[in-house]
């Protein structure tokens, strides 16, 4: 509730267009250093246009894949540079993923809105817990 209450006050605030377009990029910036390093900028970038920019789900999740074109190459070629890709691996996940997305698409266009944006978060929580939890097991 706090969270909501937060971004709300913060999605409320009158700011100058040249201080939004210079927020905006340096989110693009933080969020493409993160891609490039496989952290996945695009989920804090969903955070971010979800909480604090205003925009609802579908519109932030059609941003979120375009600005996915836009890093995933460059990201690729430095994985695949340091020999970090299993290309057998990536064949499979192609062919499951390829209609899974699509099907999924059409699932997701159907869903409340709401329900979709709750599902996102225990999603995020989740994987938060894990990189957590996957952290402290590599200091011991």
């Amino acid at each position: 509730a706090y969270i909501r209450i937060a971004a709300g006050v913060w999605r409320r605030a009158r700011r100058p267009a040249a201080v939004s377009a210079v927020l905006a990029v340096a989110v693009g910036l933080a969020t493409g250093i993160l891609s490039g390093c496989g952290v996945g900028g695009g989920s804090l970038l969903m955070l971010y246009l979800t909480l604090c920019a205003g925009i609802g789900q579908y519109q932030a999740a059609g941003i979120n894949l375009l600005y996915f074109l836009s890093c995933a190459p460059a990201a690729l070629a430095g994985h695949a540079k340091s020999g970090l890709i299993e290309w057998s691996a990536v064949r499979w996940c192609v062919l499951a993923g390829l209609p899974a997305s699509v099907l999924t698409a059409l699932f997701a266009a159907q869903i409340d809105t709401g329900w979709l944006r709750r599902a996102f978060g225990v999603f995020l929580l989740f994987v938060g817990i894990k990189e957590l939890l996957a952290g402290w097991q590599k200091r011991r």
